[in-house]
């Protein structure tokens, strides 16, 4: 009898596991148009056409391909489209982009092409509504500024766009004060970030624990590391799944299985 009763016990408890899991992964399905574009990332770049530069955007604009790219803030608190958190790789400058005001960033050159870095901005209106936009929040931190300043240009902007994060507070923000705005939690398997984050934010990000905050509209996952439970399940319940970064053939197929659109470089659209 005693053996039944902790048999019983386990059962309930792995249930009530499964259970609690679900829910705060669960997300929020909404009917959306994210299926149905392919997104370069960082605009159409390679060659002489650096990432995240107004040519760049323009060759994606043209093209009909949606566009991926990455928002910092300045020093003096503009919206400016960049990835890295420093400009050495890009610009050669051993400064971080918080550092500089948004003048002085703007002259900087992307990789030696004679392209500036763009304001947010100035890549808004050169879109114009085209083709649809997903804005990462580059946001290691604190959520408010950064997502305030880019959600003052967004809502005002007469296109489709999404943003998307890393950061689950910065989703829970968009959640918070603009809860009608397409919200996608980044996530991988973090193989680059396990030496600085602890043990527990890796698992808790790469499994999605933190939906109970973001409740994500879709998933940005990267592509290797799928299939992964938590997402196909996401995605039967209705939550579209995009793959990044898709550079090969190969991951062009993986993408085919696992996610509804892909976040491409290299012409791997």
């Amino acid at each position: 009898m005693a053996l039944f009763w902790i048999l019983t016990t386990i059962a309930a408890a792995v249930v009530a596991a499964l259970f609690f899991y679900y829910m705060i992964t669960r997300g929020q399905p909404v009917e959306n148009w994210l299926a149905g574009y392919s997104y370069a990332h960082r605009g159409l770049h390679g060659g002489d056409v650096p990432e995240n530069s107004m040519r760049a955007f323009m060759l994606a604009a043209e093209q009909g391909y949606g566009i991926e790219l990455d928002v910092h803030l300045s020093a003096d608190g503009l919206p400016i489209v960049i990835h890295d958190d420093g400009l050495e790789r890009m610009t050669g400058v051993n400064k971080m982009v918080r550092e500089l005001k948004a003048a002085d960033l703007t002259q900087l050159s992307l990789a030696g092409s004679g392209e500036g870095i763009p304001l947010f901005l100035d890549v808004l209106r050169m879109v114009d509504g085209r083709v649809p936009l997903l804005v990462e929040i580059k946001n290691r931190g604190r959520a408010g500024e950064l997502e305030e300043k880019i959600w003052e240009l967004l809502k005002n902007y007469d296109g489709l766009f999404a943003v998307q994060s890393f950061s689950p507070y910065s989703l829970g923000w968009f959640r918070q004060h603009a809860p009608g705005i397409l919200r996608g939690q980044l996530s991988s398997r973090f193989e680059d970030m396990r030496d600085s984050l602890p043990a527990y934010q890796v698992f808790g990000l790469m499994h999605l624990l933190t939906n109970i905050w973001a409740r994500p509209n879709f998933i940005s996952y990267e592509v290797d590391a799928l299939p992964r439970r938590v997402v196909s399940r996401l995605r039967k319940s209705g939550l579209p799944v995009l793959g990044w970064t898709v550079r090969t053939e190969e991951q062009k197929n993986r993408a085919a299985k696992y996610c509804d659109a892909v976040i491409f470089e290299n012409s791997v659209s």
